[in-house]
């Protein structure tokens, strides 16, 4: 009779303790009931915000098509803008090349001027002389008509020397006045193509700009990782080799498996990985 009271007892307790362990895996229960239906409004919040990000994706899509577009017309414009670019610098180095030889030219012919205005000036002293002479010579008049016709002679000879030494100044002076209006029309020629050469440079840094900007938008609006997609309980992942769960188990993508590609993106298969033995499955 003790016996079986004591096996009542017993059983007594063994039902009690039943009761508090039902009641706390009711608990615990409702507990998880509740995260899991936290859970599944946030995976269809997400779900809802990933079909917003593939609206976004086609529009970005379809802007990174106009922007490709855009960037091809630039830098066609600025391969167009490089070759007049090199032409002008040819050009220019063209007109630098002509503008020495006019420099040298100029130069020499103002070394003959300076010759020329040397030899006229013996020449008027030899005319001067020869004028004293024929003063004297007609007023003596003891000389011969015969050398005073060959001083005339002389002296109408150096007249036409003389004049022809003006003339030839004259055209040298002429042909100075032209090499200083062509330096003058070749000054205007450089600054002409400076001034476009700084306005080309300037389109080229603006297109730069302008490039590296659309660049900066192609970035931000690079689409973010998406992950595999559903519910997976931590709880529920064992690793196989050390029996390791939870938070123990870590997800991360496996590169060695590509599911699909958004744009140019690839989007990767996960994996797990167990942080106690390393174990990758």
């Amino acid at each position: 009779m003790l016996d079986l009271r004591a096996k009542v007892n017993d059983l007594e307790q063994q039902v009690s303790e039943n009761k508090r362990e039902l009641s706390q895996t009711q608990k615990t229960l409702q507990n998880t009931t509740q995260t899991l239906e936290k859970t599944i409004s946030e995976l269809n919040s997400t779900k809802s915000s990933l079909d917003t990000g593939k609206a976004e994706l086609v529009t970005v899509k379809s802007t990174l098509g106009q922007k490709t577009s855009d960037i091809e017309s630039k830098e066609q414009t600025i391969a167009k803008l490089s070759t007049e670019i090199d032409g002008l610098k040819a050009n220019l180095n063209e007109t630098n090349s002509k503008i020495n030889e006019l420099e040298a030219n100029y130069q020499a012919k103002e070394s003959e001027v300076a010759a020329l205005n040397e030899k006229n000036a013996s020449l008027t002293a030899d005319l001067d002389d020869l004028k004293s002479e024929l003063n004297n010579a007609m007023s003596l008049g003891s000389e011969s008509q015969e050398k005073t016709t060959q001083l005339s002679n002389e002296l109408q000879e150096l007249k036409n020397k003389l004049g022809s030494a003006q003339a030839e100044n004259a055209t040298l002076q002429s042909q100075l006045q032209e090499f200083n209006n062509l330096l003058l029309q070749k000054d205007g020629e450089i600054n002409n193509l400076s001034g476009s050469i700084g306005e080309k440079e300037k389109l080229i840094e603006a297109q730069t700009s302008l490039i590296e900007e659309v660049e900066t938008e192609l970035s931000e609006l690079k689409p973010p990782d998406i992950g595999s997609g559903g519910f997976v309980s931590d709880e529920r992942t064992t690793c196989p080799m050390c029996g390791a769960v939870g938070h123990n188990i870590k997800q991360i993508e496996d590169k060695g498996k590509v599911l699909s590609y958004v744009g140019h993106i690839p989007m990767y298969a996960k994996k797990h990985v167990c942080k106690k033995c390393g174990y990758e499955f």
